[in-house]
Order: C-alpha cells, then structure tokens, then sequence
C-alpha cells in the first residue's frame, strides 16, 4: 500500500456524507487537497497549521495507489503531496484521531502502514 496522510477536524469529518466523495473545507480557497507522507512530517504540519484549533482532529490515511485525482509533488522534499480534486471514499483506508501533548502539539501517530 502506497499511503499518505490528511488531517480534518473530527467534527468536520463527522458532519459530511459518507457517500460523496471527500473535500475538506478549505478545498474551494487552494483547489487542492493537502496529504502528507510519513509520521514526522503529520506530526510537524499540524502542528504548524493547527495547534491553535484545540478540537480534536482526525487522520484520513489514503491510499495514494486507489485516488482516483491527480496527485503532485511540488515540494524538493516530496514529501507533501497535493491531490487535485476531491477524494474518492475507497481510497480511505482508515480514519485515527491524532492524539496531541498538553501544549496542543500534535503527536507522531503510529502508523500502520
């Protein structure tokens, strides 16, 4: 399996229908879907982006091989890939919420894959 990583609020994720395809909510903004590979990198973006929403927030683990959009790469690291569109549901292999340390920080998931 072939699995990169997005993090939503769990409330957003909770509130969508399951049938349709997923868009975050800030997909109408950047036109694409913000995914990130490997542990160290989730933990960091995040945190960066997040730490400061103190709701609990969930992690899609999706299966880059079975996404039926666009991926790129347009970092040098390639590591942050973008999925251009929105997410076909059988993609997603698991959903996790990402536990965080008392400071918000999120924590380095453990991740199965």
């Amino acid at each position: 399996m072939n699995v990169t990583y997005h993090g939503t609020p769990k409330r957003y994720w909770e509130s969508l229908d399951s049938s349709e395809p997923y868009v975050p909510a800030d997909y109408s903004k950047d036109g694409f879907i913000h995914t990130t590979d490997g542990p160290e990198a989730i933990s960091m973006t995040l945190t960066r982006f997040y730490k400061t929403n103190p709701e609990p927030f969930v992690l899609l683990h999706i299966d880059k091989d079975c996404v039926t959009s666009p991926i790129r790469y347009e970092d040098p690291a390639q590591i942050f890939p973008h999925i251009y569109g929105p997410l076909n549901r059988d993609a997603i292999v698991a959903v996790e919420e990402i536990r965080r340390s008392s400071d918000g920080t999120f924590c380095k998931p453990l991740l199965k894959w």
